[in-house]
């Protein structure tokens, strides 16, 4: 049997029970329906599906949004992450997700998610920027 892999298909080609799974998952996760019987009602689909889709079914929304996903090591000093972000504000991109580690031996990991599409300048010549800012010890783009 070959690794499973996944597949991007278009919803208008697939059969209604995996459009009726999403929905279902997104009335739960969106707390308007109070559990999964209701959830597959409002749906229109049997429980015993959505039992067997749920766990493969996922809703992928595209959308000309760019994202870059960065990676830094920041000295353990004030003011260093403000620098970072001012350059990524003073550049229009901007902050999705950020995730920071404590410090360790004077430097702290930030890994950092920015919509750049909103972005004055490139994702490269962003990234030459942040590059510059003093006490950025390392950045790069995580692919």
């Amino acid at each position: 049997m070959k690794n499973d892999y996944y597949m991007l298909v278009n919803s208008k080609v697939l059969p209604e029970v995996f459009n009726g799974v999403i929905i279902a998952k997104e009335l739960l996760a969106l707390g308007k329906a109070a559990n999964i019987s209701k959830a597959v009602k409002i749906a229109g689909i049997s429980r015993s599906a959505y039992y067997k889709y749920k766990d493969f079914v996922f809703r992928y929304e595209f959308d000309n949004r760019h994202e870059v996903t960065l990676s830094a090591v920041l000295s353990d000093r004030a003011g260093v992450f403000s620098a970072m972000t001012a350059v990524l504000s003073k550049y229009g991109a901007n902050i999705i997700t950020v995730n920071q580690n404590k410090p360790i031996s004077g430097a702290a990991s930030v890994t950092l998610t920015v919509r750049t599409d909103t972005a004055k300048i490139s994702a490269s010549e962003l990234l030459s920027q942040l590059k510059s800012v003093d006490g950025i010890i390392s950045i790069k783009e995580v692919l």
